[in-house]
This record gives C-alpha cells, structure tokens and sequence, in this order.
C-alpha cells in the first residue's frame, strides 16, 4: 500500500471539507444581504404602494326582501301575519369589459438598493346587461331596492392619482373612497341612479385610473368578454396569473400585451357566487392575470447558484494541481492547497461584493480575472515554472468560464456540469495512464516544491 499516497489524498479531501465552512459563511451572507435588500424594497413600496390588483367594475344592488309568514299563537292557536325582512345585494358582472393601459417605470434608490416603480395610465370601458327582471322571476315583487353602485377594488388606494369621474349610461358620477362591499377589499365605489327593475337594458360605462405601484399589475377579467391591453417600457416583462396573453411583442424599448378572455374560460360567475354564498373569494380575485416587473439580472439569485458549484469548482481545481504534482514529481504541502482553496472561496466574496455596484457580468470577469492572475502567480512559484503557473492559470480560467456558462443556461445546467465532470475524469485517466502510481508518493517526497 502507498501510504505516502493514500495521506495526501486524505489530507485534500479533508482540506476541501475545512473549505465548506467558509464557503457555508459566504452563503449565509447573500442570504443577509438578500434579506437585507428586501427589506429596503418593502421600505419603498410602503412608502409609496404596493403591487397592485384590480378587481371590477362590479355592479352592486342592495335590497330588503320581504317575507309575510302566517304564525300561530302558542296558548291562543290564533293565526297572525307575520313580516320577515332580509337584506342582501345582487350582483352584476359586465357584459363587455375592456381595459387599455400605459406602463411608465421608473427607479428608485435608497443607498445600494433600488426598486422599480410604475406609474399606469387605464382606460375602462364596457357594458352591463341586466338580465330581465333582474333574475328574480316571479319574486320580483317582493324585493325593495336601495341605490346600487359601482364596485372596483383595488388592492392598494394610496396608488390612485387621479380624481376619479364615472360615466355610466350617458351620466357622469363621481367615485367615492372604498368598494363599497368588504368581499372586495379596498377600492372605489360611485352611486348609480336607480335602475329599470325589469332589466334587460344595456348599460355603458367608462372612467380613466391612474395608478402606482410597485413589482406586479394584474386584473381580474370581470366581463363575459374581456379584452385587456397593456403597454410598456419596460423590456424585461414577466406574465403572471392563470392567463396569458393571446398576443405578446417584448422588444429592448418595451412591451405590448393583449388578453382576451370569456365566461367559459374564467367560470367568473362561479366564484362570484361562491364569494357572495360562502365567502370564499379566493376563486374570484385568484382568477388574475397581469405582469411582474422584475429585475432579470438578481446578483443575489446568480451568487447563490455560483456558490452551489462551488464544492465541484475546488475539488476540480485541486484536481489539475495534483496532477501537476504527480506528474512533475513535485510535493505540494498541504497548506500551499489550503491558500489555494481559500483563494477559491474568496472568489465569492469578491463576487457578491462587487455585484452589489456593478453588473453581474462585470463583477463576475473581475472576480475570475484577480483569481486568476493571484493563482496564477503563486503557483509558478510552488511549481517553479512560469509555464506551468501560466498552464494552471488558464485552465481556471477555463473552469471560471464553464462555471459562468452553467449559470447563464439553467435548461441545461446538469447536462453540461455532467459533461464537465466527464470530460475531467478523462482527461485525468488518459494523462496518468503510464503512471506508476505505487512510485508517486516515494519520488515526489524528496523534491518538494517550490524549493530552489
């Protein structure tokens, strides 16, 4: 057996495990700074507003329901008339419901951090038809009805930026602060003028909505024909919700999206009665569909991911220095691997520091190129070569290559870390393959490197 050998091998291996602690540390501080710049964001939209859900127009009647029940005296048998009165609302969703929208974004920053904010210029329109006797029937006769309005939540107010003027069936009405009905969640509601009871007539409507927010737009496609459109400048779109658009063109300038859905697709009047019965309104506001204005380039996410590879990336470069070793007959010291480990994994840090003030691309090339070149130089001196330093250099720099290839293509990130590993192992069965690898330990101890 070869001891010489089998202790170096031990002794690297257990290197690469003491190099997880700090590799474990670095990872822990994307997960703060992470957090940290979270919070920061939360900061900006609390101060400004949050994403923002539009949910509505909604057509709301209320109404008292009276009721005449013949009762019976218990100790007399007579029989009276009693009145019952309940109160409840009907709702309307639109027959047509239209919505144009112009997205401006804009940047703001608090130290480091930035968020993205939008500013939204809506154009409602559409139509509601009321079914005849308004879906009552025969009991028609028994409902009283008070004033209806129209609902509209909007899931943050502190947004809205305008004053808000309805024009409903060739009136113009003015919208009032909050839905009106709690299911909805905060919004707007306008008073309507009294309504035919026997329905069956066409109701018009349009207003103009400008909002803030922040991170996502979506609405909730209340008509039995909707039909949204959205434009943007932002190029980085990120279509969210149970929909998507049926047309969509992202170009470097912006993007423009249109929706376009039905009753037999959404089934909105399903969760609009289990919102009203049950009260349940998660199938009614979860039937959404919008978009996220995310940043694509999140160094936190791409530090994380690089910081996965990174036991596979020292055992890998321990790899080529080993065989430089071997093959040269040279006996590296256990603590030359150490610096040469942890000048790995201060890759990282620089890495996520450097991130935080440049792009990710840049911070990455800085990153590999200072690795490099310290690496580079130590090693000619350990190796007492500049070739061979030279050699060592760029074959990191070829592993910090494939590295940034395996984080840009997420598809097929296993497929080429597979194939890395694979091509490795080759390259170090056929390089050692007239090896003696019994003679490896006893010739390379009488000539330590880096010894003149």
């Amino acid at each position: 057996m070869n001891r010489p050998l089998a202790f170096k091998l031990g002794t690297i291996a257990l290197l690469i495990l003491l190099l997880l602690i700090p590799l474990s540390m670095i990872d822990g501080l994307v997960g703060e700074r992470q957090y940290l710049r979270e919070g920061v964001l939360q900061d900006i939209a609390r101060s400004s507003s949050y994403r923002q859900q539009i949910t509505g127009p909604i057509l709301v009647l209320p109404y008292t329901k009276v009721l005449h029940e013949w009762q019976t005296q218990a100790k007399t048998g007579e029989r009276y008339l009693q009145e019952r009165r309940l109160r409840g609302r009907l709702y309307f969703l639109p027959e047509r419901f239209a919505l144009d929208g112009v997205v401006a974004t804009e940047s703001r920053a608090r130290g480091i951090y930035a968020a993205l904010l939008y500013r939204s210029d809506n154009r409602f329109s559409g139509a509601f038809k009321l079914p005849a006797r308004l879906g009552l029937g025969d009991d028609l006769g028994l409902y009283q009805f008070e004033r209806p309005f129209l609902a509209v939540g909007i899931s943050d107010v502190r947004g809205i930026a305008n004053d808000l003027q309805l024009r409903f069936d060739g009136a113009t009405l003015s919208f009032a602060p909050g839905s009106g009905d709690e299911r909805f969640g905060a919004g707007v509601h306008a008073r309507l003028p009294a309504l035919d009871s026997q329905g069956g007539q066409l109701l018009e409507f349009a207003f103009e909505l400008k909002l803030q927010g922040t991170e996502q737009l979506s609405v909730v496609p209340v008509g039995r024909d909707s039909r949204v459109s959205l434009a943007a400048d932002w190029p980085h779109p990120s279509f969210v919700g149970e929909y998507l658009p049926s047309a969509r063109e992202v170009t470097a300038q912006g993007f423009t999206a249109q929706w376009q859905t039905s009753f037999f697709a959404t089934d909105l009047e399903q969760g609009l009665q289990a919102c009203v019965g049950k009260g349940e309104c998660k199938g009614l506001l979860g039937r959404n569909f919008g978009v996220s204005f995310i940043d694509p380039v999140d160094q936190y996410l791409k530090t994380e991911r690089a910081i996965k590879y990174a036991l596979l990336f020292v055992a890998l470069t321990f790899a080529v220095f080993f065989l430089f070793e071997v093959l040269k007959r040279l006996a590296v010291h256990p603590v030359q691997y150490a610096l040469v480990g942890l000048s790995l994994a201060l890759f990282y840090l620089l890495l996520l520091s450097l991130s935080e003030h440049l792009g990710f691309a840049l911070a990455y090339g800085l990153s590999a190129t200072a690795c490099v070149a310290l690496n580079a130089f130590y090693v000619s001196h350990v190796l007492r070569s500049r070739l061979r330093g030279g050699a060592f250099g760029g074959l990191l720099a070829a592993l910090y290559a494939l590295l940034y290839g395996l984080l840009g293509a997420e598809d097929y990130a296993l497929l080429m870390g597979a194939l890395l590993v694979f091509g490795v192992l080759g390259g170090v069965m056929v390089l050692t393959r007239d090896l003696d690898w019994y003679g490896v330990g006893k010739g390379a101890a009488s000539t330590p490197a880096g010894s003149r």
